[in-house]
């Protein structure tokens, strides 16, 4: 499965205002429930707020990753937000987030799909001309171009 077949157009916000971890998966779950990928959103949110509470999701780069495994998904979704303000995310590099990706998996397909996900993400975000189209991309098109590239 490729990034850019789960990052749907409608899944891409940016420059929004958020002052919080929980607003920005808040903000993220509810575009995500606006396009039918989660049925439910509080038992989504619930799940992913459970993993952040395992650890952070912050991965460095000003990055989060957040993530979960839900019976209120109803398919495989990626969203995005790149935040006006930073926010702090109790990374693990101590910085705050600019952009956060936010990954939604049914539980009945909790095996290695969240993983493989993962996986794409990081390969591109150790590339610092990756992270400089998230900074820079203008519209919709441009990151999820940034993905396929």
């Amino acid at each position: 499965m490729q990034l850019s077949e789960i990052l749907k157009k409608d899944h891409v916000l940016l420059d929004i205002e958020a002052d919080s971890r929980e607003a920005v998966i808040d903000e993220l779950t509810k575009t995500m429930e606006g396009t039918g990928v989660i049925a439910d959103a509080a038992t989504y949110k619930a799940a992913v707020l459970k993993r952040e509470e395992e650890g952070s999701t912050g991965i460095g780069f000003s990055v989060a990753i957040p993530h979960g495994k839900s019976a209120g998904v109803n398919e495989p979704g990626l969203a995005y937000a790149r935040l006006s303000q930073e926010v702090d995310w109790q990374s693990l590099d101590g910085n705050p987030v600019k952009s956060v990706f936010l990954i939604a998996i049914p539980e009945e397909q909790a095996g290695n799909e969240h993983l493989q996900i993962l996986s794409q993400l990081s390969r591109k975000l150790m590339h610092e001309d990756f992270r400089e189209k998230l900074n820079t991309a203008s519209n919709s098109e441009e990151l999820i171009a940034a993905l396929e590239g």
